[in-house]
């Protein structure tokens, strides 16, 4: 490919996000079995003793820069894409990019203090082997989309570049935060759709993503606060793991419609949901080490289980909470629960609306029904039942979802 160096002199971005929020009064704080969880917009001013104080709370913040869903665009830098054709970004600054081409690749590799703007204004890109977007190098990385269609397409087996296993449509290295206005339409036939190796954040878009793999998968963490999601995918519709056994997942809104083959949303340690519209159909619903609901209207069809704990790090206990929302669970015949926990429940708000042939509740530990209502195949019970309370068939996996995906991760999927 022949190469386009683009360059922008504009003035410095804001600093970088910080950990900390110090007084703000637009923060939300919720404490719930001794994990805090603040929400928060910050100013991108760094507040160290802010940040000293919380460190001891499991906190997402917004900068207000990230939950801005349009860009300045007055300075930016306009690129238009074509064929066969790597587009190098080396500088910070806001770039607009749109037009039509095919094997042509937005890299980034900027300093690692630079803050790049991606602002994608119409554009529609088809590649064979190679991301779209490739961040290698960046501070933090913002993917804008003006009020437009943008279509980014990878329609063959990936290839790597180097020791980097490049297997997604837009690929991270870096911090990636998705926003705007528009439509981002990703289409990943053999790999990924959208992938951070660091931290995602999706404040607001509409994103229809077609993946054989993971459709939006971080390493160490995912943050939605608002966005619409159409997600069809062989494995998982959102994923977060890294090699420490780490991984959390928090979604405080937004409309999601989750097709999967193995999960709807797994996280490896945290799954918190503070609310949102959820509609999920998959192997299983929602699965981590420790799942958290506070809020959201929650609708999931299992073939395996509806909401599940697993065990996959010990820096969380191994436990389901439900404080508050309204979730409706179905899960297939089977060997299937609705809410299984290889730990504790703990129900303490909302309502929770179970149809299950085999099992509706089933935990190895302990389950608490502290508040809220729980309805078992059309009728509310006083206490959690303990397995086997739907009684019925036993049959297999419906064959249409793919085989056994009882495991973490599931399987690797194919060619959806």
């Amino acid at each position: 490919m022949k190469k386009i160096y683009m360059y922008s002199f504009m003035a410095a971005m804001f600093a970088a996000a910080v950990t900390g929020c110090g007084n703000n009064n637009n923060a939300e704080t919720s404490v719930s079995s001794g994990i805090k969880t603040k929400t928060a917009i910050v100013s991108e001013e760094k507040d160290t003793a802010a940040a000293q104080q919380l460190s001891n709370i499991e906190e997402v913040t917004y900068t207000e820069r990230e939950l801005e869903q349009t860009a300045d665009t007055s300075e930016a830098k306009s690129i238009s894409v074509s064929d066969d054709t790597t587009i190098d970004i080396t500088e910070e600054g806001i770039y607009t990019i749109s037009g039509t081409a095919e094997n042509c690749t937005v890299r980034v590799e900027a300093d690692e203090n630079a803050k790049v703007q991606l602002v994608l204004d119409g554009v529609s890109i088809t590649n064979d082997d190679f991301p779209a977007i490739y961040v290698v190098s960046a501070d933090k990385v913002f993917i804008t989309t003006t009020d437009s269609e943008n279509t980014l397409t990878v329609s063959g087996q990936f290839t790597s570049d180097g020791e980097t296993n490049t297997d997604a449509v837009i690929y991270s290295k870096d911090d990636l935060v998705l926003n705007g206005t528009g439509t981002l339409n990703v289409t990943s036939y053999y790999g990924n759709g959208i992938t951070s190796k660091d931290d995602m954040k999706i404040t607001g878009g509409t994103y229809n993503v077609k993946s054989a793999l993971d459709a939006f998968e971080a390493n160490d963490s995912i943050s939605v606060s608002d966005g619409t999601f159409d997600i069809s995918t062989n494995k998982d519709g959102f994923h977060c793991e890294n090699d420490e056994t780490e991984g959390t997942i928090t979604i405080s809104g937004g409309t999601f419609s989750i097709n999967g083959k193995s999960d709807g949303i797994q996280a490896c340690a945290l799954l918190q949901i503070d609310g949102g519209t959820f509609d999920i159909t998959a192997s299983e619903g929602l699965e981590a080490t420790y799942v958290l609901i506070n809020d959201g209207d929650i609708n999931i069809y299992a073939t395996d289980d509806g909401i599940n704990a697993s065990a996959n790090t010990t820096a969380y206990e191994t436990a389901i909470e439900i404080n508050g929302g309204y979730i409706t669970v179905e899960v297939g015949q089977g060997d299937t629960d609705a809410i299984d926990a290889n730990g504790s429940i703990y129900v303490n708000g909302g309502t929770i609306n179970v149809t299950a042939q085999m099992s509706s509740f089933d935990y190895d530990k302990t389950a608490e029904f502290n508040g809220g209502t729980i309805i078992i195949n059309g009728e509310e019970v006083s206490e959690i039942p303990q397995s086997m309370m739907g009684g019925g068939m036993h049959g297999g996996i419906d064959g249409d979802m793919g085989g056994n995906m009882n495991g973490f991760g599931g399987g690797r999927g194919g060619r959806f």
